[in-house]
C-alpha cells in the first residue's frame, strides 16, 4: 500500500508499506520558509497494526533545517511508543549526529508544563486560606495605622509636614476638574431620570428635591469617593510600591524611620481632610447640573428651583453625606497604602498593587455606604 502527498511544493513525503516495513521517503527542501506537507498520514500509518519497522529514504532530500529534525523526532518518538523498530542509518550524517545529541541528553524532569486539575474542594480551601490571610493583613495594617495616629496625638509621629501639604494638593485642588465634570453629569442624569416620572403628574418642581437629596445624602460623596479611589488610591499604591521595589522603604527602616508614620500617615490625613470638602463641592456641582435641566427643559424658574432645594435639603442631610465621605476617605487611603506596602519586588507587582488598590477601595466604599445607609434608616435620620 502506497500513500502519496503532493502539494506542488519543493517538499514531499511518500509513504510505502511493504509487508511489515514502513518506508518514509523524504524529498525536496525542508526549511522553515517552505510549504511542507503534513505528517498526519505517516502518523496514521504508524498507529495501524502490522508495522514492525520504520525506515527512511532521503536520496532526493535537498536543503533542511530544524523543521526536518522536529518532524523526525515526532516520528521516532511515536515509533518507540508503538514498539516499532526505527532505522535511522539511512539518514544523513548531520541528522544522525543531531539525533544522537537529542537522545544523549535526557529531557529535564518538569520541563514540560502539564495541566494540573485542581479539585473543587482544594480550590475552595485555597480561597478560604487566601481570605483569612487578607483579613489578617488588613487587621495588622489597621492596628499599625492606629498606633501611628496615637503617636501623632502624643506629638511623637515623625513625618514631614511638607509631605502632608503636597498630598493635600495632589488629592484636593488637582482633583477638582474631574470632580466637576462627573458631578455635573450625575446631577443631569438624576434630573432627567426623575423628570420622566414626575412630568406624568405635572410635578416637575420636585426635581429640585430629588437632585438635592440624592446628591447630598448619597451620590455626591459616593461618586467623589469612587473617583478618588481610581485616582488617588491607585497613585498611593503605585508610589509606595515603587518605593518598595527600589528598597527605599528598607532604607527608611535602616535610618530609624517608621514607614507607617513617615509615608502612610500623611497620605491618610490628607484624604481625611480633603474628602469632606470634595463632597460639598460635588453636591454643589450636582445641584447645578440638575438646575440646568430643570430650568432649560421645564417650566421652572431658577428662583423656584433654589427655593425648593433650600426647603428640601437640611443640615442633617448634608452632614450625613459629609460623614460618609470622610469614612470613604479613610477607606481609600487604607486600601491604597496597604496594597502599596504589600507590593512585591518587580515592576509588574506595582501594576498589580495599583489595580488591587482600586478594587479593594471600591469594594470597601460600597460596603461602608450600604452599612451606613442601613444604620441611618434604622435611626430614622
Amino acid at each position: 500500500m502506497t500513500a502519496n502527498i503532493v502539494n506542488n511544493v519543493p517538499s514531499e513525503i511518500k509513504v510505502a508499506l511493504k509487508q511489515e516495513i514502513l518506508e518514509v521517503s523524504i524529498a525536496g527542501d525542508w526549511v522553515l520558509d517552505a510549504d511542507t506537507p503534513s505528517l498526519e498520514p505517516v502518523l496514521a500509518q504508524l498507529t495501524k497494526e502490522g508495522v514492525q519497522q520504520l525506515v527512511f529514504s532521503t536520496k532526493t532530500l535537498g536543503r533542511w533545517d530544524s523543521l526536518l529534525m522536529t518532524d523526525l523526532i515526532r516520528l521516532i518518538d511515536l515509533g518507540k511508543n508503538q514498539n516499532i523498530q526505527v532505522d535511522t542509518s539511512t539518514l544523513p550524517e548531520g541528522i544522525q549526529g543531531l539525533l544522537s545529541l537529542v537522545s544523549a541528553v535526557p529531557e529535564r524532569v518538569g520541563a514540560r508544563r502539564k495541566e494540573i486539575k485542581i479539585p473543587w474542594l482544594e480550590t475552595m480551601g485555597n480561597g478560604v486560606l487566601h481570605f483569612v490571610k487578607e483579613t489578617h493583613d488588613l487587621i495588622v495594617f489597621i492596628g499599625e495605622t492606629a498606633l501611628s495616629f496615637a503617636a501623632l496625638t502624643r506629638g511623637k509621629a515623625r513625618f514631614r509636614w511638607v509631605d502632608l501639604w503636597m498630598n493635600i494638593q495632589s488629592c484636593g485642588p488637582s482633583a477638582l476638574p474631574i470632580i466637576t465634570l462627573i458631578s455635573l453629569l450625575v446631577g443631569l442624569i438624576l434630573a432627567f431620570v426623575g423628570s420622566v416620572q414626575l412630568a406624568l403628574f405635572g410635578a416637575q418642581i420636585y426635581i429640585a428635591d430629588l437632585v438635592g437629596l440624592g446628591m447630598t445624602r448619597e451620590m455626591g460623596g459616593l461618586m467623589a469617593a469612587i473617583i478618588m479611589s481610581g485616582r488617588t488610591g491607585a497613585a498611593y499604591a503605585a508610589q509606595l510600591g515603587t518605593m518598595q521595589v527600589n528598597s527605599e522603604i528598607d532604607a527608611l527602616k535602616t535610618m530609624g524611620f517608621q514607614p507607617m508614620e513617615f509615608l502612610v500617615l500623611p497620605r491618610i490625613l490628607a484624604l481625611i481632610l480633603v474628602m469632606p470638602l470634595l463632597c460639598i463641592y460635588a453636591d454643589l456641582m450636582g445641584m447645578v447640573g440638575g438646575s440646568l435641566v430643570t430650568v432649560a427643559f421645564f417650566d421652572v424658574s431658577l428662583v423656584e428651583y433654589l427655593h425648593r432645594t433650600a426647603g428640601a435639603v437640611h443640615l442633617t442631610d448634608l452632614m450625613i453625606g459629609i460623614s460618609k465621605c470622610a469614612v470613604f476617605g479613610i477607606l481609600i487611603a487604607l486600601s491604597g497604602c496597604m496594597r502599596g506596602m504589600q507590593c512585591g519586588r518587580s515592576a509588574s507587582a506595582v501594576g498589580d498593587a495599583a489595580t488591587s488598590a482600586v478594587v479593594t477601595g471600591i469594594v470597601f466604599i460600597v460596603m461602608a455606604d450600604s452599612l451606613m445607609t442601613v444604620i441611618c434608616n434604622r435611626l430614622g435620620i
